[in-house]
């Protein structure tokens, strides 16, 4: 089977066919069991209420491969990083992302099931967009940012634009597949009003998935078989899978004939808390992604944050310049991982092509997801963890001097959008983990779940 990108057309290995629709399995391996009808307990929550009581920290010490430690990241997390990344990513610049949304699988027919609105697309007509986003020089409004045709959280809301952002550079990303110099068929999507959810996306599109991605691109070998390049791009994609199994279950459809949403605790520890290497990879994830963003301190402080609207770009560089230059970060947590340990000897340029290689099979089969919310937050993410490898690993090669960083806005935008929802889902594993963890061991302990068994 060949597809085709960038002009040319490539032969991909059979061993890949099954290897897309990262976000895809996801949201359906985390979310559409067939076991999810439990009668409501504490651990289907409507209300954002957690446990009181002191609990002893299950995770301390070193986040694995890093440099910082889980009290200090929940720290930080709490205090400074998360409270001005919900902010920043509210704002104008950061609320829409440029994706292509229709684009045919390469690797196999689209079979998905989406059986919930919440996975549909909304086409708002012209006329309903904001007057101040269809002139270049204005500013997007922050209200009014409604399509007609259904809920606007239930629908992904799309805008065509391309003049309202100015002054970035075009240039395409070597760590995904997608060709972000191509504005064909571009479009912008209200990334607030299109949140990561559950969408009830099932079939074999969503359930082939992550067994391929984990058996092809990023097998996890044997302790003390996986060179530690290779190791990073597992952690990176479990914590990601982490991550936004975490989302699901915090924003679940509890009760579909009355449109209840809440949170699904029992999910939660299912698919994560259950498992402590996924909540180690999150955090591993999160230091991974926030050590890119601080690298690139400089070149994101001085970009242009240009809407037309200057009260609210003077308020995102702000924003970005508290995030990237926060003194309790500098001070806790300077070098949230070392890169420079990393491509070392003399395989490593043939080791790091054969990595970007597996991450953009990821990438493109981000196109094989059948729920187009799903592909919306699928093609984000990995753009943003493509874009952060960029960073870390495409610039200050020691054969290329001087060569300086160059980012599109739209891999800003994913990047950014990404450590949010890495922090949320950090933040959400702190705050609910003890409890739920707390909860489930007492059920499983019970002597009725014992004779169930």
């Amino acid at each position: 089977m060949e597809i085709a990108g960038g002009g040319s057309r490539r032969r991909w290995p059979m061993s890949c066919w099954a290897v897309g629709g990262l976000i895809a399995v996801l949201l359906a391996a985390a979310a559409t069991s067939r076991n999810w009808n439990y009668p409501r307990s504490p651990l289907f929550e409507i209300t954002n209420k957690i446990c009181g009581c002191s609990e002893s920290r299950k995770y301390t010490g070193i986040v694995e491969d890093c440099c910082c430690d889980y009290e200090t990241v929940d720290a930080l997390n709490e205090e400074a990083l998360h409270p001005t990344l919900q902010e920043l990513v509210t704002t104008p610049f950061f609320r829409y992302f440029k994706v292509k949304l229709w684009c045919n699988c390469p690797f196999w027919p689209d079979d998905g099931m989406c059986r919930l609105r919440d996975c549909s697309v909304c086409e708002c007509p012209e006329s309903e967009f904001p007057e101040p986003f269809k002139k270049p020089f204005h500013g997007l409004a922050a209200d009014d940012l409604m399509c007609q045709e259904g809920k606007p959280e239930a629908t992904v809301d799309r805008t065509l634009d391309n003049k309202v952002f100015r002054g970035w550079i075009e240039v395409d990303n070597p760590w995904t597949n997608d060709d972000e110099t191509d504005n064909a068929e571009m479009t912008y999507v209200n990334l607030q009003l299109n949140p990561e959810r559950y969408t009830g996306y099932t079939g074999p599109s969503a359930r082939r998935i992550w067994e391929a991605i984990y058996a092809e691109n990023c097998p996890k070998y044997p302790s003390g078989e996986m060179c530690q390049e290779k190791k990073v791009l597992y952690k990176l994609i479990s914590g990601l899978h982490s991550s936004i199994s975490i989302h699901i279950a915090s924003d679940y459809l509890l009760d579909e004939t009355k449109n209840l949403w809440g949170e699904n605790l029992e999910l939660l520890y299912v698919r994560v808390l259950r498992h402590p290497e996924r909540v180690k990879n999150l955090y591993f994830t999160f230091l991974f992604v926030l050590r890119a963003v601080t690298k690139a301190a400089d070149y994101l402080e001085q970009a242009e944050y240009n809407t037309g609207n200057l009260e609210e770009d003077l308020k995102t560089q702000s924003l970005v310049r508290q995030l990237t230059y926060n003194p309790k970060l500098q001070a806790a947590c300077p070098v949230p991982f070392d890169e420079a340990k990393l491509w070392q000897g003399e395989s490593g340029p043939e080791l790091k092509q054969q990595i970007q290689k597996q991450f953009r099979n990821i990438s493109a089969l981000m196109d094989c997801v059948g729920c187009e919310k799903c592909r919306l937050w699928g093609k984000l993410q990995v753009l943003g963890l493509g874009t952060a490898l960029k960073i870390l690993f495409s610039v200050d090669h020691p054969n290329i001097i001087n060569q300086p960083l160059q980012l599109q806005r739209n891999e800003v935008i994913a990047l950014m959008n990404l450590l949010n929802r890495l922090s949320e889902s950090v933040k959400f594993v702190h705050e609910k983990g003890p409890y739920v963890e707390r909860i489930m061991e007492r059920k499983t302990s019970s002597p009725t779940s014992k004779s169930n068994q």
